[in-house]
């Protein structure tokens, strides 16, 4: 069964600073999807952003992994998608980020399969 180490620190709080290394890197568009009040979610967020080309998603999977391990000492549970960076995910269990190529994220539009959620989105003066 997966289960973050850290649970001092709360889901809510593990978004704010997944949102923060997004933001750290310039990433596009970041809505937070919050699903805890949706049936069979396996989650509790997705946080999600667009980047404009490989370096620049690969860039940004790295500040959030920075931020989160800077701020709470805490470490994917699981990661997928650094060798194609088109989309890459990286999982915290409670929070998973999503880091899209433009058009892949368009493609796969996870904001629409996840309708039933409250999305709440990034101003990206919030810098």
């Amino acid at each position: 069964m997966k289960q973050r180490k850290n649970k001092e620190v709360s889901s809510q709080d593990l978004c704010q600073l997944v949102v923060k290394g997004m933001i750290e890197k310039k990433g596009q568009d970041v809505a937070i999807l919050d699903l805890r009040q949706v049936k069979n979610a396996i989650a509790d967020y997705f946080v999600i952003c667009s980047g404009t080309s490989d370096t620049q998603i690969d860039a940004i999977a790295d500040s959030v992994e920075f931020e989160v391990h800077k701020a709470i000492a805490e470490d994917p549970w699981h990661k997928e998608g650094k060798e194609n960076r088109e989309w890459i995910l990286i999982d915290y269990v409670d929070v998973v980020a999503h880091v899209f190529k433009k058009d892949r994220r368009q493609y796969y539009d996870i904001e629409e399969l996840w309708g039933d959620a409250q999305r709440t989105f990034i101003e990206e003066t919030a810098a």
